[in-house]
């Protein structure tokens, strides 16, 4: 009789799957994801794509089109632009937890810069077709990560116009000296 039961119990077992709560976990605390609910997360959480990149690995280069966003789970990402002659400018770290690449979620266009892992890196890839299928089969929770991303986008925006104004100010306070 205990094999039975056994056999029974594996059969109605639910399937726990540690890739799949590691993922939303790590989806429930990015920003573009946090007006999703618990099932709406776990839909994004289907469509998404787990990438590994070993050191040196690029995640995109710059220039190139823009088809995905990015997660790191673990390692670390630098953003960088090359530079002619000399080292790459490295602009900033993207570490466990954070993103990069929202804009690839609107359009093709050309990446600022690059992504290359700076240590062996896991990250998951959102790309922007899986966004549009996602839209046209559940048009509630892609509506609501594009009003999302449009927030994030503008505050970017404002953020950008104030750092462009305090440096324009400063360069005329310089010029008038």
């Amino acid at each position: 009789m205990e094999n039975t039961n056994t056999l029974w119990g594996n059969i109605f077992k639910p399937e726990s799957d540690s890739g799949s709560a590691s993922r939303m976990s790590v989806l429930k605390k990015i920003p573009l994801f946090a007006g999703l609910s618990r099932r709406e997360l776990g839909r994004v959480s289907d469509i998404i794509h787990e990438r590994e990149y070993e050191r040196g690995e690029a995640v995109f280069l710059m220039d190139q089109p823009g088809a995905a966003f990015f997660i790191v789970m673990e390692g670390e990402l630098d953003i960088i632009v090359p530079q002619d002659g000399a080292d790459p400018l490295k602009l900033a770290t993207i570490g466990e937890g954070l993103s990069v690449g929202e804009l690839a979620l609107l359009d093709a266009s050309p990446r600022s810069a690059s992504a290359v892992a700076s240590k062996k890196t896991r990250a998951l890839a959102f790309f922007r077709e899986d966004l549009h299928k996602l839209l046209e089969s559940e048009p509630f929770i892609g509506s609501k990560i594009y009003r999302t991303l449009s927030t994030i986008i503008g505050a970017r925006l404002r953020a950008t116009n104030a750092q462009l104004q305090k440096l324009t100010e400063k360069n005329g306070n310089a010029k008038n000296l």
